[in-house]
């Protein structure tokens, strides 16, 4: 018995509770639409406009920046970005690293093995071995020439094959430091068929082309390394707006897909040809780029500033938008202890620090007021 008692206590109580929320709810939804008079004006009293905290203000003069729109990407100099291929083919015998690692300059990245590489080797030391013979013998004929006990062609013969053996010697000691094979461990008999690649840079490993035992041509990419202390923004900019651009404006940024805040940079470059889209390159240095973890490729959202204009302002937090119109609530008259507020379509202008620009309309007045707090909760469709 005390079980069913205590059931029917509980429904009876989430019945009371559901239907005070519901209660709450549909109160919140009609209190704008009850708060208006027969000619469409909000009415709030004193006690309501004290108790929500609202606040009145005037339009105000602030300085709104002159923005040109341009969007582009987190990019890396030239000199910054290395692309790592083979001198010669060969098959991958080792290749430890993987996307993310960070590398330093001269750091082993990965081993090839090459029959043809023992073959360069081979040649190397044949040709250094013939070398010696042909100094000597060209030394022998230049001095029989100049005692004139030789004739010039045998001269002329001794001195071209030694200069082509000397040519070829160079060649290939040349192809053997290419390949980081080195000549003197080969002229003292250690003969590889390995042969390995370094880092060029410093940086991150941002792609592996390659696996242990693939064969790489020497056209493929193996590895691609990228250097992210020096990051700078690559924007596009319509050619119908260029002309206003002029090196060291400020530029603000945001990376949508990563953050809401706001970035700062400056103009650096401006392109001198026009590209796809009709747009014109212009490149960005950032003011803290050691501070953020950028990463090379992301999308940004920039505006270049480039003048400021004076307009009149209201708080943000006065203007509503909804439907992609903006309102803001006029004061039209105050009388009996009652405001009453006019709900008047805006055109606005640029957001900036906290204010939005209002363009000019005969409904705005200089005394003019306007609920600049508070006005979210009483502005309706």
């Amino acid at each position: 018995m005390q079980r069913s008692t205590y059931f029917i206590f509980i429904v009876i109580l989430s019945i009371n509770l559901w239907n005070c929320g519901d209660s709450e709810k549909k109160t919140m939804e009609t209190t704008s639409t009850e708060m208006r008079d027969s000619d469409g004006l909000i009415s709030l009293t004193e006690d309501q406009f004290q108790s929500a905290g609202m606040v009145l203000g005037s339009l105000e003069e602030k300085q709104f920046p002159v923005i040109v729109p341009a969007n582009g990407i987190i990019d890396v100099p030239p000199e910054n970005k290395a692309v790592v291929n083979a001198t010669m083919g060969g098959y991958i015998k080792r290749t430890p690293l993987l996307i993310g690692d960070v590398v330093k300059r001269g750091q082993m990245l990965v081993t090839l093995e090459n029959p043809e590489f023992v073959t360069l080797q081979q040649e190397y030391m044949e040709v250094k071995q013939q070398l010696g013979y042909l100094k000597s013998e060209y030394d022998r004929q230049k001095t029989l020439m100049e005692e004139n006990i030789t004739s010039q062609k045998s001269f002329l013969k001794a001195e071209s094959e030694y200069q082509t053996a000397n040519a070829r010697y160079n060649g290939l000691k040349k192809q053997l430091q290419m390949l980081n094979i080195s000549p003197s461990e080969v002229e003292k008999g250690n003969i590889s068929s390995i042969a390995t690649i370094f880092a060029p840079i410093s940086g991150s490993i941002t792609k592996v082309n390659v696996s242990k035992g693939s064969y790489v041509s020497p056209a493929s990419p193996i590895l691609e390394i990228i250097d992210n202390d020096h990051i700078h923004l690559e924007l596009s900019v319509f050619e119908k707006d260029i002309m206003k651009i002029k090196k060291g404006q400020p530029i603000r940024f945001t990376i949508p897909e990563a953050s809401d805040e706001m970035y700062k940079a400056e103009v650096y470059l401006i392109g001198t040809s026009i590209g796809e889209n009709r747009t014109i390159k212009v490149h960005g240095h950032l003011h803290d780029e050691s501070q953020n973890n950028f990463l090379t490729g992301m999308f940004v959202n920039a505006e270049i500033i480039t003048d400021s204009a004076q307009e009149k302002a209201l708080p943000s937090e006065a203007v509503i938008t909804l439907d992609d119109r903006s309102y803001v609530l006029l004061l039209n008259k105050n009388e009996n202890g009652n405001r009453y507020f006019d709900q008047l379509e805006v055109e606005i202008g640029t957001a900036f620090d906290g204010f939005t620009a209002i363009k000019p309309s005969d409904k705005l007045q200089p005394e003019s007021q306007f609920l600049v707090k508070g006005a979210f909760d009483l502005i309706g469709e």
